[in-house]
């Protein structure tokens, strides 16, 4: 019903925060040996914002969010909007959880690939 809004919520806080550290300009010198975190935060908030899209036009196909107050059906009676806290308290955070594992995933396979020697291509010259 509205598990979409937890991953945007956290989509927001990462967007500001990547666009804070791009405006005080934390990463201008390049780190060895690992990706900017800015970067890293780029992806994070790519698939947040993505993932919540894909989600939020889901719920619309069925019914569940309407273009008009309260937007969402299940606000319209208080049985329905407890369901729906309890959905957003667990597949919305779980959602969110998974996002952010895969996202560190990401990260560490990307700093590790940083790292790594070039391969055996030697230079005859």
């Amino acid at each position: 019903m509205a598990c979409f809004t937890v991953p945007a919520g956290e989509a927001v806080v990462t967007t500001i925060v990547k666009k804070t550290m791009e405006k005080k300009g934390v990463e201008k010198k390049e780190n060895d040996g690992q990706v900017p975190m800015t970067r890293k935060l780029k992806w994070l908030s790519n698939l947040l914002w993505g993932g919540s899209a894909l989600l939020a036009f889901e719920h619309v196909w069925h019914g569940e969010v309407q273009p008009f107050f309260p937007f969402l059906t299940a606000m319209s009676n208080p049985e329905d909007t407890a369901e729906m806290l309890h959905e957003i308290a667990t597949v919305g955070v779980s959602m969110a959880v998974l996002v952010t594992a895969v996202w560190i995933g990401m990260c560490v396979t990307a700093d590790m690939i940083v790292r790594r020697p070039a391969s055996g291509v030697k230079s005859t010259m």
